[in-house]
């Protein structure tokens, strides 16, 4: 589905959630997504949350996940009441695994057995072209290829992890160029400033996912950090949980 550059990328469900209301209608075209959470804070979630909305909204998505395989891609959607298998089977969603922990990634089979293939990830990454045809890009998660990349984890030991993150967003600033968005989940306690710091300075669109207690519960937080290009007003903090057989749930908003 082609859109205008004035126009978002929808990520609807606009009478199951309040989620695209609260983030303004959408995405900007052309823009970096820059999602980071300690472990365990929803970065999966909202990436399926995301994933579902804008397939429903008829926009092309791809998502690699460094986690799930397709199978418990499904079963996770499903579990959230979040129908993606006509998806699939419409290619409207290219779901990838990349398998970090073996001599072949998934993304980028070659079917080669050189032991030398053993993770050019982020080469790999860069290459592997009919994952870039999508409106929508979401990689889940990337501090995930970045550890495992030999390349940048030489250049970490050199401490020059900063020019090579430069060197990707280069990269990711070459596909948006043409109207697409790319969404990039990460871990901040994996990676150094260094190595984060050019991410977060370029994010068109910079959230934070929070685990905050209230008094004896623990409650789950959206803090809008920045949101260039937003449609509506944007709220600072939005409140959420994520239950099973519902999805995402909006719980609360507060604008500072």
């Amino acid at each position: 589905m082609s859109i205008a550059r004035n126009d978002l990328y929808s990520i609807g469900l606009d009478e199951r959630d309040r989620l695209n209301k609260e983030l303004g209608g959408g995405f900007p075209p052309g823009s970096i997504v820059l999602i980071e959470g300690d472990y365990g804070a929803g970065k999966s979630a909202m990436s399926q949350r995301f994933s579902y909305g804008l397939c429903e909204e008829d926009h092309s998505v791809t998502l690699l996940s460094t986690e799930l395989t397709v199978g418990s891609f499904l079963e996770q959607m499903h579990s959230l009441n979040y129908g993606m298998v006509n998806h699939l089977l419409d290619e409207q969603i290219l779901f990838l695994h990349a398998d970090i922990g073996e001599s072949k990634n998934s993304f980028t089979d070659t079917g080669s057995d050189d032991e030398d293939d053993r993770m050019d990830l982020l080469k790999r990454l860069m290459e592997a072209e009919v994952m870039w045809d999508s409106d929508v890009v979401i990689i889940d998660t990337f501090d995930a290829i970045l550890r495992n990349d030999p390349t940048f984890e030489a250049l970490v030991r050199q401490n020059e992890e900063r020019q090579a993150a430069l060197e990707i967003i280069s990269f990711f600033r070459d596909v948006i160029a043409d109207g697409k968005v790319i969404v990039l989940t990460v871990d901040p306690t994996t990676l150094d400033e260094e190595a984060l710091g050019p991410f977060r300075s370029i994010a068109d669109v910079f959230l934070e996912l929070e685990m905050v207690e209230v008094g004896n519960d623990v409650r789950r937080q959206i803090s809008v950090l920045r949101f260039a290009g937003m449609g509506e007003q944007v709220g600072d903090t939005i409140g959420y949980s994520v239950r099973s057989g519902t999805g995402i749930v909006i719980e609360s908003r507060s604008v500072a």
